[in-house]
């Protein structure tokens, strides 16, 4: 069985572009949610416990109407809550079946909130990923036209980098990318002897 490395960090840390990167290296990646949008779309039981929690309107156009859910969910933390505890256990059954498929000395699970959920202690070790919350921001209002209070918010939702960081195994400060991928260079070597 591969060694689990959680990846996490709050939105606009750069988590998805270090993925890649380990992507780019061979590393086999999970990115739960990726995964969970697509269980949330085609998983029969999972659309069944949305629709009776959010009602029919969650789906309006055949597909899970993010945006719809995203201004409930993000300002009526119960709702958050609730849908986490539908999608959650989802997730963890096919992260299970699609670990049992891995055959690498490591794999990663990158999870936006690996920490706020407790999964880090379902991960052999984690990395953080950090970066200034300024430089956060700007990143998530030019990747998805977001306004800064929407994006401040979300933010609210997650814990800050000084909670998370005594948690962490290593930390990357994502600030200068070169420095970035360096620094994921030599984790990848280190995980590779793990």
């Amino acid at each position: 069985m591969p060694n689990i490395i959680g990846i996490t960090g709050g939105i606009g840390s750069g988590k998805t572009r270090i993925v890649k990167l380990f992507e780019s290296l061979g590393v086999p990646c999970y990115i739960a949610d990726r995964e969970a949008k697509r269980l949330m779309n085609e998983d029969p039981g999972v659309k069944k416990a949305i629709i009776s929690l959010f009602g029919n309107e969650a789906y309006g156009s055949g597909n899970l109407d993010r945006k719809l859910l995203g201004n409930i969910v993000f300002t009526q933390p119960q709702k958050l809550k609730a849908l986490n505890a539908i999608v959650h256990p989802a997730v963890a059954e096919d992260f299970k079946n699609w670990v049992d498929n891995q055959h690498y000395p490591y794999i990663i699970k990158e999870v936006a909130i690996l920490f706020e959920t407790g999964g880090y202690k379902q991960v052999d070790k984690t990395l953080l990923i950090t970066a200034p919350e300024e430089k956060r921001i700007a990143r998530v209002m030019q990747r998805d036209a977001s306004s800064k209070k929407s994006i401040i918010d979300r933010m609210r939702n997650q814990w800050s980098d000084d909670k998370k960081i005594p948690l962490a195994d290593f930390v990357i400060e994502n600030n200068a990318w070169e420095q970035t991928e360096k620094k994921v260079k030599q984790f990848h070597q280190q995980f590779l002897s793990m």
